[in-house]
């Protein structure tokens, strides 16, 4: 049994089969039999009897039975090859018996648990590789060029490769080059592949044809209605997979009008229908599939299901990259999102799922692809919403921040000094994203080594803060709070932890005690307590710090993590070395579930570990490195100029 979505050439398998089965002169009969439907299945064996029986008599159904009955009794060998089975229920009282001298073949999109048995063997067919499509557009368009990204471009569906080399064969001036153009600016399926006049000869349909039977008995299979929909949102994501859970947000079950359970049968009979695959909660569909899809969709309706879409993502991307292979998955969703419905979600500006792509990027520790996502996000903001928009204003203070993440200090100062005048040009010096990148340029100075001219900017900020906020706004705090540690920094130790007690007394009287800036200033407290001489201390506080941080934050949280590294130093520096290694390996290991192998903080511990491993080894502390080997740092920039956020 041969199952597969419609395309992948499971007619052209059997056929091959059934040619070289009838070469063998030991075969006496082989029947094809277009099995479409009930009635033409009985109306194949009714011929078939009328032949082979020579007068079976009765209706066309007892005639058939007849057929069928003398298949199950006779030792000549035969072959009955049921193409396109479309209905497992066309089959019942129908399927030819099984014998010894017998052999079946039947080509379906179904993947129905009603066609399995333990005596059929079902083959799932897929696309051709990479070489199988290579060598046949090579056969088919001799003398052309770039024919392997052209198949990688058709997703090597080999009834696409058969339309598109027809298509290009018959329009002597135009090359594979140049029909890849055309396929990129998204123009309809029926505009690149041959009309139903202009197929192969073996072909019966468009590529889009082929499908759309398919999908209507989808969409009236349980739950009636519900398929088509569900497709339609599919055709606008990743074709190399989505996460079901997309699918199933509450923004997509209250559109649908259903319930998760609905939805997850409705993918059920996508599935059947082989129009999707399902591993591991995860949903992929062929890219011309998609494209076909998305051709039937009016431009208003996919504007409005992009920005569904686009809300289903925000909200089942985790708050923080506690689950890197999902985190990855969801960009690549995104991008595709925005490829596929483009300029839907830059309608009326610039969607958040488009920055929070970009800002997952850096939190994953990928600075650099970080950098090169806003640029080129900028440049279509520019071109869409003209520079002076706020969210252009936004993305250039992500070009910073991800300038100076992948180690560009001097760029990252320039872009925040240029950013600065703009916004106060543009916004008035008051404002207060205006404010905000004057922080986040005074933060990149400090990291750059200039921590006495970081200190005066940050009294100057502070200053403005106090006249424009008042002393209890959240931005005003944040900025004591990075000038208390940019005077550490610059070596004022001493009055950076009686500056950071008061910080952390307003935080709790003005925000409570959980919340994550009081949590980021006590972390603050106590490495400078240990940098100051005191590691024990440092330890007891960051001891509950821990505790806190698990039962406010969550136990995979960044900044939970971080509080772990630094209780971790400073019981090494109190000379539990062993007890230290033990909490550097479990971090290790915990850093390594939430944020993949590549991430900076991983290569950080890894280190650490290394060292504290010699440490424990010789006895010689000195060589575990400084404090600010293990992150201890001040409160950070905000990343949104929109907001004054810890680090």
């Amino acid at each position: 049994m041969l199952s597969g979505l419609g395309g992948v050439g499971k007619s052209q398998l059997a056929a091959r089969h059934a040619h070289a089965v009838w070469r063998d002169e030991s075969v006496d009969l082989v029947v094809w039999i277009a099995a479409v439907t009930r009635v033409a299945v009985i109306s194949a064996c009714a011929d078939a009897a009328e032949r082979v029986l020579r007068d079976p008599g009765g209706t066309p159904e007892e005639a058939a039975a007849a057929f069928r009955s003398w298949l199950g009794s006779t030792d000549r060998r035969w072959l009955v090859v049921l193409d396109d089975v479309q209905d497992p229920a066309d089959l019942k009282g129908w399927w030819p018996p099984s014998t010894p001298t017998g052999q079946v073949v039947v080509t379906t999109r179904r993947r129905d648990a009603a066609l399995s048995r333990d005596d059929r063997l079902l083959v799932e067919v897929g696309v051709f590789t990479e070489a199988e499509s290579l060598a046949y557009l090579t056969a088919k368009l001799p003398g052309h060029d770039r024919l392997a990204a052209l198949a990688d471009d058709l997703g090597h569906l080999p009834l696409a490769l058969a339309q598109a080399a027809a298509f290009i064969a018959d329009k002597p001036l135009l090359t594979a080059a140049d029909y890849r153009e055309r396929l990129a600016d998204r123009r309809a399926l029926a505009q690149v592949l041959p009309a139903e006049g202009e197929l192969p000869d073996e072909h019966r349909a468009t590529v889009a044809a082929t499908w759309s039977l398919s999908i209507d008995r989808a969409d009236a299979l349980r739950p009636e209605g519900l398929a088509r929909p569900l497709l339609e949102i599919i055709s606008l994501l990743d074709p190399a997979g989505t996460p079901v859970a997309v699918l199933t947000a509450g923004n997509v079950l209250a559109h649908l009008a259903v319930g998760a359970d609905d939805v997850g049968d409705a993918l059920g009979c996508l599935y059947r229908l082989s129009l999707v695959t399902l591993d591991a909660g995860t949903i992929q569909a062929h890219a011309l599939l998609q494209r076909a899809v998305r051709d039937t969709i009016d431009p208003a309706r996919l504007a409005s299901l992009a920005h569904l879409a686009a809300d289903a993502l925000l909200l089942v991307w985790p708050p923080h990259a506690t689950d890197s292979a999902l985190t990855t998955t969801l960009r690549s969703v995104t991008n595709a999102l925005h490829a596929h419905t483009s300029p839907a979600l830059w309608h009326p500006e610039a969607h958040a799922v488009l920055f929070h792509a970009g800002t997952s990027l850096g939190e994953a520790g990928l600075a650099g692809d970080a950098l090169g996502y806003f640029e080129e996000l900028r440049r279509e903001a520019e071109r869409r919403l003209g520079p002076d928009h706020l969210q252009v204003l936004h993305l250039r203070n992500e070009i910073a921040a991800s300038s100076g993440r992948a180690g560009h200090d001097a760029d990252a100062i320039a872009e925040y000094e240029r950013l600065v005048a703009d916004a106060e040009r543009i916004l008035g010096p008051d404002d207060r994203t205006a404010l905000t990148v004057r922080n986040n340029l005074a933060v990149k100075r400090a990291e750059a080594g200039d921590a006495t001219g970081a200190v005066e900017e940050f009294e100057r900020l502070l200053a403005d803060h106090l006249r424009v906020l008042g002393p209890d706004h959240p931005d005003t705090i944040s900025t004591r709070h990075n000038l208390a540690g940019r005077r550490a920094e610059a070596g004022d130790g001493a009055r950076a932890v009686e500056e950071f007690d008061l910080v952390l007394a307003d935080y709790l009287r003005v925000s409570g005690p959980d919340d994550p800036q009081a949590l980021i200033a006590r972390l603050n407290i106590a490495s400078w307590r240990g940098a100051g001489g005191d590691p024990a201390r440092a330890c007891a506080e960051l001891e509950r710090l821990v505790v806190d941080c698990r039962r406010v934050l969550g136990p995979d949280h960044p900044d939970t993590l971080t509080t772990r590294l630094h209780l971790a130093y400073w019981r090494a520096r109190t000379g539990e070395v062993a007890t230290a290694l033990v909490d550097l390996r479990e971090l290790l290991a915990d850093q390594l579930r939430v944020f993949g192998p590549d991430h900076p903080d991983v290569a950080h511990t890894r280190q650490s570990v290394a060292d504290l491993s010699d440490v424990a080894q010789d006895r010689l502390e000195g060589q575990l490195g400084g404090a600010d080997e293990l992150g201890v740092t001040a409160q950070g920039r905000g990343d949104d100029p929109g907001a004054a956020d810890g680090a």
